[in-house]
């Protein structure tokens, strides 16, 4: 029965615009929901949900599925209900100042306490230099001060007396003050000494030492009496400052009354601001420094008072650094110091409470990042602190701080491809425990009328958000199927909205070149279009060497062993298709089927198995009866950079077997499909751009009416092909086959009958198998017709 073509209806899906109630994108509202996701919509539901520990989310997908930007906007339509997380403050440590406290206050209260801290630590060096410029203050320290001078003159003056009577008297010396010998009130001279008797000597050392000893415990009860007076004069300076600044601490540990933290922090501020006055004390002269103040300050960490709901965090650059915080240094006198309002906040802290989404493979560039996520996600606790702390051997360059842990309430969602999931399962034992939720997100959704409409709401989204023009229903039904063609199947439509949303984009940038204020169909195919102008160029320069036949490809007539394959060139930002001649030349001996790449290798490992499984067709087709014995060559010719994949083992099987029955074969059509060992043509990728690239080359050529592509059956509902190719067949230009077999194929390439095997195992006489396997089976008697004749002639040698 003949191979028709296919009909253009089955080469293109068209969307129908006439379905749609809108009129124009402008219609529509913006979708705030993920679209076409409800598999991966489900898991990330579920994993926001459960608060167990470990349950934080890997969003599985392929770059460009829109992932990150749908989950951020769900989550945070989600988030706005939630709760809003509190604020953050860090304060000094009054007792480890190394190591400053973390207070946690409501959304709003962190900026509110600092303002606070502020006007309180303004009022206390307004209010205690106040407080001690008072007479009553001066002349009661006054008093205290004549009352202590006056008990030590008093002292003083009987331990002179007593000095007197035995002629010394009290002198002061570089080392103090101590008793000496006196004549007539002068100091005796070591020469006055030396004159005396001993007894005289020894009677007034004597003396000396008895006089110093008193002298000592004189000087000694002065210290203690000096040391009672400073006490009383530093009770009355903390009674004076308690009551001076007693109305300040009632109204602060007012307004944070039953918060502990706060109040245990403020009683501490009360005791060392009560211990450290001399700080408040005004400069003596303009030149003074003045006070340090900052361990009074309010370092404001997180602040939520904008906050509505949950945040939802995007950190792009998630270095340990950006995640965590950092503390910053200053250079004090050649010195690296710091300060606790030093220490900066990181991602994890604005998302506490929330969601933080981070991109898997950005992540794992920084190790000490990864391994710090997973201790702050199984402790709970977010540390701010040197990477290099958890290096032992790390050398210390400056002293550091050890800020108080935040608690870490916070869902982790990780976008990445499935390779790195699985390598993450499989090598990390940690990630298991801590991402129990896998969210998958498919590349495409079921072409249906609702996914349709969610293409349109996309669409308005786009141009409601970013202020473009709206597009008609026309233009939507263009969009629709542009993603068909995305996802390379007319049932199915892509779900990379991040090429629709270009596209989104440069359609309406042409509809305003164009003079329109709506976006039409011809914008959107103008979009397209041009897109493919700015990425074409090393296609062009193939079909340029093809049109002057520097590449061989030939678009008409008939020739024996010769097929135009069709392969596909993925440049990355671009793919298209090629055409390349595959030959074979087939002739006596026993060497089998021998791939020219194969043998110098050229091929990868999946065209090798192709090409096997071309011979293991062979063998069971032909060889069930009578030896398979032959030499065979196949090539593709003019090919210099390798090839691999199976796509074109049906190829070269067509142009195997056109040699073997001899038979021409048709060089206006391509061929492209696998082959298994019983015939059947399987499916393959690329199918669109494949006929393209050959449809370019007969188009520039010119169609003949002849020429076409033959195409497995199973890569039918994957058509969504140019209109340019859809206008060529409708006009009987250009023809595409659907085949299931080779046989069927070997028919339209030949236009003999491939035939059927009678009982007796041979083929009917004039079909391509017959011819075939009478080839076969004169190669193989002429191989052992040629080899008996050279036993004879070593048999004549031997007489």
């Amino acid at each position: 029965m003949p191979i028709t073509p296919l009909t253009p209806d089955k080469l293109r899906l068209v969307c129908d615009a006439s379905q749609f109630e809108f009129a124009t994108t402008a219609d529509l509202m913006p979708r705030t929901t993920i679209i076409g996701q409800p598999r991966g919509t489900r898991a990330i539901e579920f994993g926001m949900g459960i608060q167990s520990h470990g349950y934080n989310i890997y969003a599985l997908g392929q770059m460009g599925t829109g992932r990150a930007t749908a989950l951020e906007r769900f989550l945070q339509n989600h988030a706005v209900n939630m709760p809003r997380p509190s604020d953050w403050v860090y304060v000094h440590n009054f007792e480890t100042p190394h190591q400053p406290r973390a207070l946690e206050l409501a959304a709003g209260e962190g900026k509110l306490f600092q303002e606070r801290m502020g006007r309180l630590l303004a009022d206390l060096q307004n209010e205690l230099p106040r407080a001690f410029d008072t007479d009553s203050y001066r002349d009661a320290v006054r008093d205290m001060r004549v009352q202590f001078e006056r008990q030590r003159d008093e002292l003083l003056r009987q331990m002179q007396e007593q000095a007197t009577q035995v002629g010394f008297a009290l002198l002061n010396t570089p080392s103090g003050l101590v008793a000496g010998p006196v004549r007539e009130g002068q100091p005796l001279t070591m020469q006055d000494v030396e004159q005396m008797t001993p007894e005289q000597r020894l009677v007034l050392e004597q003396a000396q030492i008895q006089l110093n000893e008193a002298l000592d415990e004189t000087l000694d009860e002065i210290r203690v009496r000096e040391g009672k007076a400073r006490t009383q004069v530093e009770q009355v300076d903390r009674e004076v400052a308690a009551a001076a600044i007693k109305h300040c601490f009632t109204q602060m540990r007012g307004m944070y009354e039953g918060k502990t933290a706060v109040l245990t922090y403020l009683n501490a501020l009360h005791d060392d601001v009560l211990n450290s006055l001399d700080t408040f004390a005004p400069a003596d002269d303009e030149d003074g420094q003045p006070p340090d103040l900052r361990r009074y300050e309010v370092n404001l960490l997180v602040n939520n008072a904008e906050t509505q709901g949950a945040p939802v965090i995007m950190e792009m650059n998630p270095t340990y650094f950006n995640l965590f915080g950092r503390i910053e240094y200053e250079m004090v006198n050649g010195m690296a110091m710091t300060h606790f309002t030093n220490i900066k906040c990181g991602a994890l802290h604005w998302a506490n409470g929330g969601f933080l989404l981070l991109y898997a493979a950005d992540l794992l560039k920084y190790p000490d990042a990864w391994d710090a996520l997973k201790r702050a996600l199984k402790s709970a606790q977010i540390l701010v602190q040197q990477p290099n702390i958890f290096n032992e051997n790390a050398p210390v360059l400056a002293k550091s701080l050890s800020p108080e842990p935040i608690p870490l309430q916070v869902k982790i969602v990780l976008l990445g491809n499935p390779e790195l999931y699985y390598a993450l399962y499989h090598r990390d034992e940690e990630f298991s425990e801590l991402f129990k939720v896998r969210a998958d997100f498919d590349s495409r959704m079921l072409r249906t009328l609702e996914s349709e409409l969610a293409y349109a709401e996309f669409v308005a989204t786009r141009c409601h958000e970013e202020n473009l023009r709206h597009f008609d229903k026309t233009a939507v039904a263009k969009v629709i199927e542009h993603g068909a063609r995305l996802a390379e199947e007319q049932a199915y439509l892509s779900t990379k909205f991040g090429a629709i949303a270009d596209l989104v984009r440069e359609a309406s940038f042409w509809a305003g070149i164009n003079g329109r204020s709506l976006v039409t169909a011809a914008d959107v195919a103008q979009a397209i279009a041009e897109r493919t102008e700015r990425n074409n160029h090393v296609e062009k320069r193939i079909q340029e060497s093809i049109l002057k036949n520097t590449i061989f490809i030939a678009t008409d007539g008939e020739v024996v062993g010769q097929v135009n394959g069709l392969t596909i060139i993925d440049l990355g930002d671009y793919t298209f298709g090629q055409p390349g001649r595959i030959t074979a030349r087939t002739y006596m001996g026993e060497d089998g089927v021998v791939h020219i790449e194969r043998q110098t290798e050229m091929s990868g490992p999946i065209h090798d198995k192709g090409l096997l499984t071309l011979m293991g067709y062979l063998g069971g087709t032909y060889a069930r009866s009578q030896p398979l014995s032959l030499s065979a060559s196949l090539t593709f010719e003019q090919n210099y950079g390798g090839i691999d994949g199976d796509s074109a083992s049906s190829t070269e099987l067509y142009a195997l077997l056109s040699s073997l029955a001899e038979l021409p074969i048709q060089q206006g059509i391509a061929v492209t499909g696998s082959v298994n060992q019983r015939g059947e043509v399987q499916p393959i990728g690329g199918v669109n751009e494949k006929i393209e690239g050959f449809f370019k080359i007969c188009a520039a050529r010119r169609l003949t009416g002849k020429q076409g592509v033959l195409i497995p059956a199973s890569n039918v509902d994957e058509l969504m092909l140019d209109e340019a190719v859809v206008t060529a067949v409708s006009a009987n230009q250009f023809h595409i086959w659907s085949i299931t077999t080779v046989d069927e194929g070997m028919e339209v390439l030949t236009g003999v009958p491939a035939g059927e095997r009678n009982p007796d195992g041979s083929y009917p006489e004039g079909t391509v198998h017959r011819l075939v396997q009478d080839r076969l089976l004169k190669l193989a008697l002429d191989l052992k017709s040629f080899g008996n004749e050279g036993d004879d002639d070593d048999e004549e040698k031997e007489d």
